[in-house]
């Protein structure tokens, strides 16, 4: 249970995924900034109609003053960090340090195997994630840097512009299995727990369900973090809201089992309320990512009611 003299303010993400045009995406972004969600968030798949997050994060970016944009996550065998690192520190930059770095190390095997790419093992894509932190850090940081890892080799590399956010643009790491929790509970800004994915890269894993799972990864959290735990914003993706019209089809995984955890938010505006508020003040849970931008009419009721509370 969390110290209730020290819970935070809610915060609230959406994932958005592409408009019509130019014009729609700029005015989906600022409804977005107006109904009080903290970030815009794009997910990283070369599968499926979806913008390139780079180029969306700008234009999202462009078109608001506040609100901060990011991804949930840009999957890290797509791209050298060097690469990536001078695109986010630019994007940093220009939208005057409202960019939140969300990186994984890259799950969907349909991407790889579509794309041609390799798809090596989970522990082959962990320690080369593990290792783009560090490029990204390093290029980040003042001076030349040096790094003479398994995956990636950089000589004296002087990386310009510099992030506006220092020391580092904040990062939201997702949270499944218990590698990348510890990970995170080290280096995130965000948490944002997920299920687990299959080792084969072909849906999360519908064993990892349930509330015991969902509460041993906060505790999981907490013992990484030691004494940063109260700083991290630490919540989910909410994958259903309101009143379903359709409870059967709607996930890869049965999502029912997640149903006692704020994943699944059924009910009116205030029993959704009611269920997040007790998240965060039973369990310091203050950060939640409403997973697809068509529920944004039911949604925003509830974060009307809740952002900065």
């Amino acid at each position: 249970m969390s110290d209730t003299n020290q819970v935070k303010p809610f915060k609230f993400g959406v994932v958005v995924r592409k408009a019509d045009s130019g014009r729609a995406w700029a005015e989906r972004a600022r409804l977005v900034e107006q109904a009080g969600f903290t970030n815009l968030l794009m997910p990283d798949h070369f599968v499926g109609p979806r913008f390139a997050p780079i180029a969306g994060l700008a234009a999202a970016a462009a078109a608001t003053t506040t609100l901060r944009v990011g991804t949930l996550v840009f999957s890290n065998d797509y791209r050298h960090p060097v690469v990536l690192g001078k695109e986010l520190a630019t994007l940093d930059v220009l939208s005057d340090g409202r960019v939140d770095v969300g990186l994984g190390t890259g799950w969907m095997r349909e991407d790889y195997d579509r794309a041609g790419l390799t798809f090596d093992t989970p522990k082959v894509r962990f320690n080369r994630f593990v290792e783009a932190l560090d490029v990204l850090r390093g290029v980040w940081g003042e001076g030349a840097f040096s790094y003479d890892g398994e995956y990636y080799q950089l000589d004296e590399l002087v990386q310009e512009p510099k992030p506006v956010q220092k020391p580092f643009p904040k990062m939201i790491f997702p949270g499944g299995g218990p590698k990348m929790l510890r990970l995170a509970g080290r280096y995130a800004d965000y948490i944002n727990l997920t299920l687990r994915v299959r080792a084969d890269g072909t849906a999360p894993d519908a064993t990892d369900g349930g509330l015991e799972s969902f509460l041993g990864k906060i505790e999981t959290i907490r013992e990484s973090a030691g004494d940063r735990f109260s700083d991290i914003e630490i919540g989910t993706s909410i994958q259903q809201v309101g009143i379903p019209q359709d409870t059967e089809n709607w996930s890869a995984v049965n999502i029912s089992r997640q149903n006692d955890t704020p994943q699944v938010l059924l009910g009116d505006v205030s029993e959704m309320v009611e269920k997040l508020q007790y998240w965060r003040d039973q369990h310091g849970l203050n950060y939640f990512v409403l997973h697809n931008d068509k529920d944004l009419e039911t949604f925003i009721p509830v974060v009307e009611k809740l952002a900065g509370q």
